[in-house]
């Protein structure tokens, strides 16, 4: 098997997974709309595969607002308890009412750092880490800075962020590159 396509074995042909592969995981995003989709996204995936949250993405984005912070923040109990019956999404109450949960967080985030980047960034001095694996059993599944930004995230009331999570949301904003050196991608 070529380098380039141990990378992507986890994408298992799947051409949803590898367009996200190619496209958005350990790419630098600063935006804080995004950052939020994949805190909510990451979130919802706990105690399941990283594929079926992909492929609910779509739904996920049309029951909340586009992951637009404010708006999600400002959902009732009557529109959360309404997504408990859409099949399109994962029907776990405190996932669904968790995005505004954290919302609410972010929104006071934002208050306190100017934006929900440079409250994340701040983590890792600005600068991304690049792992420089050679092999997928190097890539780890958490960090010293992915449990302290865990345990942070969880003083501000955010759910659903063990430090795991927390590493794979770093990759999925590019806080962390965890492309194979000889990925296409690195």
């Amino acid at each position: 098997m070529k380098q380039l396509d141990v990378c992507q074995s986890w994408a298992m042909g799947d051409v949803l997974l590898e367009d996200y592969h190619d496209h958005e995981w350990c790419k630098i995003n600063h935006d804080d709309q995004f950052q939020f989709e994949m805190l909510c996204l990451e979130g919802a995936s706990v105690g399941l595969s990283w594929s079926i949250i992909l492929h609910k993405r779509e739904a996920y984005k049309k029951a909340f607002h586009d992951f637009n912070i404010e708006k999600c923040a400002k959902m009732s109990d009557e529109e959360l308890e309404a997504l408990l019956t859409n099949k399109d999404l994962i029907r776990n109450r405190n996932k669904i009412f968790g995005v505004r949960k954290n919302a609410l967080a972010v929104l006071r985030i934002q208050e306190e750092y100017g934006s929900f980047d440079k409250y994340l960034w701040s983590f890792i001095d600005g600068e991304q880490i690049v792992g420089h694996w050679h092999h997928l059993e190097e890539i780890p599944t958490q960090s010293e800075i992915s449990q302290a930004l865990s345990k942070d995230l969880k003083k501000r009331g955010i759910v659903y962020v063990g430090p795991i999570i927390t590493y794979s949301f770093m990759q999925s904003i590019g806080m962390v590159n965890d492309h194979l050196v000889d990925c296409h991608c690195f």
